[in-house]
């Protein structure tokens, strides 16, 4: 009879966490659907009738030919990945190092060193937004993808440095001995021990990508000139203060979905193992 009140307990709570996440995802997804239902409609049927599918009557592509004749998408495109590609490979190879130096090495003032590196993460970098664009123009990095590569960089250390100090300092240090003892240089013990934190690196990959995909603040404020606009500011050229082509702007948005969504079906497997295993060690 237990057994049996067990099994049904254990059902029970099985359904109600699919029932749960079931909801949480119908939530999340239910926005973007929308997005992409409505920028095939004519803009009278858009705020009409929002929730409907576009049929014979209400389809269009006039949102999509604008954003193509209207705008600069190869260029924002470009400066997007640009600027993603770059700024995410250098957080990841300056934060494993610094990760595996304060890791690996005990020295006066570790800690401190590793706390003070970690500042970046209780405070938002948007505070220091002024002071920014302050450095910036004094370095003549205003209106170059530069400018905003380092901020991301900067932006995105913290985090990385926090996470992968963590996921090094679970090394034994006995596997770094034998290399020292073998003769490989430091350099080499780094590059021995990086694929032992491949899922850290994947889930920081994942974190730190998508915000800098879509972040329009700093291309907004640091390089907001047409040769240096990314994808979501792009899409502001389309919002006026008192009209706003919305088929545009609703077409542009899912033109910019499109590289993550791609992104997710490719590597959704190593995302989710990513995520888990860094879930487990934290």
């Amino acid at each position: 009879m237990k057994k049996v009140n067990f099994m049904r307990q254990t059902r029970f709570r099985g359904l109600f966490q699919h029932v749960v996440l079931t909801f949480f995802s119908l939530v999340a997804l239910f926005p973007i659907v929308l997005i992409i239902m409505n920028s095939f409609k004519l803009k009278k049927y858009i705020f009409a009738a929002p929730f409907a599918l576009p049929n014979a009557k209400t389809f269009s592509l006039i949102g999509y030919t604008t954003v193509l004749q209207r705008s600069n998408l190869i260029i924002n495109f470009g400066n997007s990945i640009v600027v993603t590609v770059a700024s995410l490979f250098f957080i990841l190879l300056l934060g494993s190092m610094a990760a595996f130096a304060l890791s690996g090495y005990q020295f006066r003032g570790n800690a401190f060193f590793g706390f003070y590196l970690s500042i970046g993460i209780m405070i938002p970098i948007r505070l220091g937004t002024v002071s920014l664009l302050k450095l910036m123009a004094s370095l003549g990095l205003v209106n170059s993808l530069t400018g905003l590569i380092l901020i991301y960089i900067a932006q995105g250390l913290p985090l990385t440095i926090f996470i992968l100090t963590s996921f090094m300092s679970q090394i034994p240090d006995e596997l770094k001995d034998a290399g020292r003892i073998d003769g490989a240089s430091e350099y080499r013990i780094y590059r021995l021990v990086l694929p032992l934190v491949k899922p850290a690196i994947g889930a920081i990959g994942i974190f730190t990508m998508i915000p800098i995909w879509n972040d329009l603040w700093f291309p907004l404020i640091v390089a907001p000139s047409a040769k240096t606009a990314t994808i979501t500011l792009g899409v502001q050229q389309f919002l006026g203060q008192y009209v706003s082509d919305w088929n545009a702007v609703l077409s542009a948005l899912v033109l910019a979905m499109v590289p993550i969504l791609l992104l997710y079906l490719v590597f959704s497997k190593q995302m989710i193992r990513s995520v888990t295993a860094g879930a487990i060690k934290a």
